[in-house]
C-alpha cells in the first residue's frame, strides 16, 4: 500500500476547486459575473472575491505569517462587503488578487507542517493547526465552487466541472430537457401523495 499523503491529497481537491471557481466567469461580460442570482445576492465575481479574502486570512494572518497583498475590501464596514463587486472593482483586479492569494496560501502549505498551530480570531482565538485550517478552506472552496457552477447554470447553461472534465452525462440539449420534464413531473406527483 502507498503512504499517504495527506497535504497532497487535500491540496489537490483545493486546486481542483479554485480552478472551477475562476473558469465559471470565462465568456461572460461584466454584468452576468457580478449580478445577483439569489435573493441573498450570490453572483460570480462575489465568489471569487471572497475566496481571496478566505485564502488571505486563513493561510496568513491564522499562521502569523505577512503576505505582501492588500485586500481593501476586509476592511470595509459593511456585512459581506466581500461577496460583491463595485462598479469600480474591475474583474481583472479581483481575478489577479485571487490568484496571488492563493499563491501565497500554496506557500504556507508548502513550507509549514500539517501539525503547525495557529489561531483563529473570527473564530474566538480557536487553536487549529494547518491540516485543520486546509481542510476547512478546501471544503469552502469546493462548496462555493458548487454555488458558481449552479449560478452559471442559471446565466447561460453553462455546467461541469472543469473545462477539461465537465463530469456530465451528454451535452444533448433534448436529453436534458426530458430529464428536467422527467423531474418536473416526480415532484408534481410527490407534491399530490
Amino acid at each position: 500500500m502507498e503512504s499517504i499523503d495527506g497535504k497532497g491529497d487535500l491540496l489537490g481537491y483545493l486546486l481542483g476547486a479554485r480552478a472551477t471557481l475562476v473558469w465559471k466567469l470565462d465568456g461572460l461580460g461584466e454584468y452576468d459575473i457580478r449580478r445577483p442570482l439569489t435573493p441573498t445576492g450570490t453572483n460570480l465575481l462575489g465568489l471569487v472575491k471572497h475566496s481571496a479574502g478566505t485564502h488571505f486570512r486563513y493561510f496568513g494572518e491564522v499562521f502569523g505569517r505577512t503576505l505582501d497583498i492588500s485586500l481593501p475590501w476586509l476592511s470595509d464596514t459593511e456585512p459581506n462587503a466581500d461577496l460583491w463587486a463595485a462598479p469600480d472593482e474591475a474583474r481583472d483586479n479581483i481575478v489577479t488578487l485571487y490568484r496571488r492569494t492563493c499563491d501565497l496560501a500554496d506557500v504556507t502549505i508548502a513550507e509549514l507542517p500539517l501539525a503547525t498551530a495557529g489561531q483563529v480570531p473570527w473564530w474566538g482565538g480557536a487553536d487549529v493547526t494547518l491540516h485543520h485550517v486546509l481542510a476547512h478552506v478546501t471544503a469552502e472552496t469546493q462548496r462555493h465552487a458548487g454555488h458558481a457552477d449552479i449560478v452559471r447554470e442559471l446565466i447561460d447553461g453553462s455546467a461541469g466541472l472543469l473545462p477539461t472534465h465537465d463530469n456530465l452525462p451528454t451535452d444533448d440539449t433534448d436529453w436534458w430537457t426530458n430529464r428536467h420534464a422527467r423531474i418536473e413531473a416526480a415532484a408534481r406527483l410527490a407534491d399530490r401523495s
